[in-house]
């Protein structure tokens, strides 16, 4: 019976971050399994259902995950995930209060976002063989999120009549359904109209069923999936090097922290991203050293010695 009710809710919760919130699909399997793993302390506490915590639960919650040796961020990912699962059971009247809502998140510790240098993208995109069908699509997936600095989320979700090539946009189609048109560089153009042109017609004539409207397919001809682009990354990435260890989320940091180093201004960067606030966008504001050194020497008078 526990076990019915727990599926229940959580069937609904899901239910509810799909069509209201959008969520992609990385996001809502880290949802499951952070409310899985709460279920399972709720059984260890004796109790049978969600909708028995309360406050003193949330402590003694916190309290288990410290335990547990979580660090600061996955403890605030639980609490967080748990806190709009609550606020949703409220919504429907299955709770009076949400027993997160007073949880303080523990503060996270301020990582710099990893990002590639220039010689080490040059490696990359100079190691597909474009005879190849697979190669052709994964070269075009590379220089689009390094050309766009998009989501993995939005990636997949980008159809082919998205592209305008005349115009060099790309409509994305972002975060709680909101759309954004970005720039496109000559590079991705050019991966992506090669691969249109030739691979995905014949990844395509695979599916059996209706043809995809997606721009980027998998082997058999359907719509690539989220953890699909991260295993072409992580696969292309340890192919070139072995000490390289980026996700397709660091090209993101990549294309922002590349445009801030050449000289874009912050509000371009935060629009380009689609950041909702600025204060996001401001943890790029680091640079590399060469930068930092370069910056300095041809900016202050007493930098450099006469010549």
């Amino acid at each position: 019976m526990a076990e019915k009710m727990f599926s229940f809710y959580l069937n609904g919760f899901k239910k509810y971050l799909q069509v209201e919130k959008s969520v992609s699909d990385l996001t809502l399997v880290a949802y499951e399994r952070d409310l899985t793993d709460f279920h399972e302390f709720l059984h260890e506490e004796g109790l049978t259902s969600p909708v028995e915590a309360d406050t003193r639960t949330a402590r003694v919650y916190f309290s288990h995950l410290y335990n547990k040796k979580y660090d600061r961020a996955t403890v605030a990912r639980k609490i967080s995930a748990l806190r709009t699962f609550y606020k949703f059971l409220k919504r429907e009247g299955y709770v009076e209060n949400n027993a997160f809502l007073s949880s303080s998140l523990p503060k996270k510790e301020r990582k710099l976002p990893r990002f590639l240098y220039e010689d080490e993208l040059t490696k990359l995109f100079h190691s597909f063989d474009i005879t190849k069908d697979l190669d052709q699509r994964d070269l075009a997936i590379f220089e689009l999120l390094y050309a766009t600095g998009m989501r993995v989320s939005e990636c997949c979700r980008v159809q082919v009549d998205d592209v305008d090539e005349d115009l060099a946009t790309l409509l994305v189609k972002g975060k709680g359904r909101k759309e954004r048109y970005v720039i496109v560089g000559s590079f991705a153009l050019e991966a992506i109209s090669y691969y249109k042109n030739h691979a995905r017609k014949r990844l395509s004539q695979k599916n059996k069923g209706e043809p995809a409207k997606a721009l980027f397919l998998n082997n058999n001809g359907a719509p690539l999936t989220e953890r699909g682009v991260c295993y072409v990354v992580n696969k292309r990435v340890k192919a070139v090097s072995h000490t390289l260890n980026i996700s397709p989320h660091d090209l993101r940091h990549t294309f922002a922290t590349h445009l801030l180093n050449n000289g874009a201004d912050m509000r371009t960067v935060q629009d380009l991203l689609g950041h909702e606030h600025l204060s996001t966008t401001q943890i790029y504001t680091h640079v590399t050293k060469d930068r930092l050194k370069s910056v300095y020497e041809n900016a202050h008078p007493r930098a450099r010695k006469k010549g």
